[in-house]
């Protein structure tokens, strides 16, 4: 267990909003006292071999590292809709992640999931299911939003049971509305609050 209660918020983004949506959860993550957000994202991948990404980013946050997930008390997971599943950056790097399977190092820590998609029937759902089954296997708990945030049940965009999720237009040009930002912070504040319960 960290000393530091860190909370991972690890995310794919290629147009910025799910980035966004990342940055609003660790606002509520932060909300908790003596808990603190790490956030991390994973490079592209590519089928062309001669293609690598660089070390470090350009911006944003540093690339996740497996000791990330080895320190923190929790997870934030997310990442744009790739029809109805999870971006292929990001399972490549969950694909990785067998040796902390076998040492049951995420085993009983809290996970929450979120996620963008161009239109309202994207497969916002799928998306946030197809992120839960790595955690599951690692056995992890899965932190939802429960119908106590008003938000939930007056969301004209995002917004669902599974965990937070945005509505970017089919241009990405869509910002996150007001609904979509409470619930993305209430996930933080949630499961940074399940993380502490379960860290004690």
């Amino acid at each position: 267990m960290s000393t530091s209660n860190e909370i991972l918020i690890l995310y794919y983004s290629q147009h910025g909003a799910t980035r966004q949506m990342a940055q609003l959860i660790a606002r509520g993550v932060e909300q908790i006292d003596g808990v603190r957000a790490r956030l991390r994202t994973v490079p592209k991948i590519s089928a062309v071999c001669e293609k690598t990404e660089p070390d470090i980013p350009g911006s944003g946050a540093p690339y996740v590292e497996l000791r990330d997930l080895e320190e923190c008390i929790g997870l934030a997971l997310g990442s744009p809709t790739r029809f109805g599943n999870m971006a292929s950056a990001l399972k490549y790097f969950w694909d990785g992640t067998a040796g902390l399977w076998m040492k049951y190092t995420l085993v009983g820590k809290p996970a929450a999931l979120f996620t963008s998609t161009g239109t309202m029937h994207g497969g916002q759902e799928s998306t946030l299911l197809s992120m839960m089954l790595p955690l599951l296997h690692h056995g992890m708990i899965i932190v939802g939003l429960p119908y106590a945030e008003p938000e939930l049940s007056s969301t004209q965009s995002g917004g669902t049971p599974y965990g937070a999720s945005h509505v970017s237009g089919l241009g990405n040009d869509v910002p996150i509305s007001e609904s979509e930002k409470k619930l993305c912070i209430a996930l933080g504040r949630r499961l940074a609050e399940t993380a502490l319960k379960l860290a004690a």
